[in-house]
């Protein structure tokens, strides 16, 4: 699934600065909703979508080793400049959305959007 098919069903604000051609040059394999960074190590695959309440420069530290190419925050929380900006830096794209964590991750499963099979 495209991260801009993404945006649009989470109804999602882009915070990186990404257009609608670099959004949809991001193809999402599988997500993972998450607070605990030691569990998307222990169990996240690469291009795979991060959706996380958590707003720190560890999720995007997380992400980087993981290779996700995005992270959805939930509950309309906003991380501070320093860690959007570190997202740019490492490539990772950043949106968020006003949805709770268990309702967002709901709605991508039933679009077609799995996680990690067992």
């Amino acid at each position: 699934m495209l991260l801009s098919d993404i945006r649009n069903i989470l109804d999602a604000k882009v915070l990186t600065g990404e257009d609608e051609a670099a959004l949809s040059a991001i193809d999402i394999h599988m997500a993972c909703g998450c607070d605990l960074m030691s569990d998307v190590l222990a169990f996240v695959k690469d291009q795979a979508l991060l959706l996380s309440g958590l707003i720190n420069q560890q999720v995007i530290r997380t992400a980087e080793m993981m290779d996700i190419r995005a992270v959805c925050f939930v509950r309309g929380k906003v991380p501070a400049d320093d860690v959007i900006e570190l997202a740019k830096d490492r490539g990772i794209a950043l949106i968020a959305t006003e949805m709770p964590l268990y309702n967002a991750c709901g709605i991508l499963y039933d679009k077609g959007l799995r996680g990690k099979d067992k």
